[in-house]
């Protein structure tokens, strides 16, 4: 199998190589990258995380992680030997890698003080939750009202009184 030999002699730029610009057109990155433009055309068919932005007038527009994304595809297939069909799994590897590895923020802990308060916090709150209820004195809704013998308009009320 023949090794791919640039079509320029210059080498191909790295990331860092890229010039800070928001869009490139289709031929900056054909230079950028050392591919033909019809190649860069079929990689867009075959490798669906490379979708340059069309302008109004048709024309491709790469952003950089686009460029990097071409970059990243010609290192597989020219530098590595892979197929289209490998790099493109090798890719999706990657990215499965990379999205279910999430960064884990330490926070730096807090002073010895700072948790004791909070412990204590903590032990009155559960005391305060776990303490049973102060029951009020719940009296008899009948032994709370006074009989009708001892209230004596009650017992005018019923009493017809002397009888005239």
């Amino acid at each position: 199998m023949a090794q791919h030999q640039p079509i320029r002699g210059n080498t191909p730029p790295t990331g860092s190589d890229i010039p800070d610009k928001l869009y490139f057109r289709i031929g900056e990155v054909s230079r950028l990258c050392d591919v033909p433009a019809y190649v860069l055309r079929f990689w867009e068919s075959e490798f669906p995380q490379l979708k340059p932005h069309k302008g109004g007038t048709g024309q491709r527009l790469y952003r950089r992680r686009d460029v990097e994304a071409v970059l990243h595809i010609k290192s597989l297939l020219y530098d590595e030997g892979y197929t289209i069909p490998g790099a493109r799994q090798v890719i999706k590897a990657e990215h499965r890698h990379k999205t279910s590895q999430l960064p884990l923020e330490i926070e730096a802990p807090a002073p010895n003080a700072q948790l004791r308060k909070l412990h204590k916090e903590l032990r009155d709150l559960l005391a305060h939750l776990t303490k049973s209820p102060a029951r009020p004195a719940v009296q008899s809704i009948r032994s709370s009202r006074p009989s009708a013998s001892r209230r004596p308009e009650a017992n005018k009320l019923f009493d017809p009184g002397p009888e005239n």
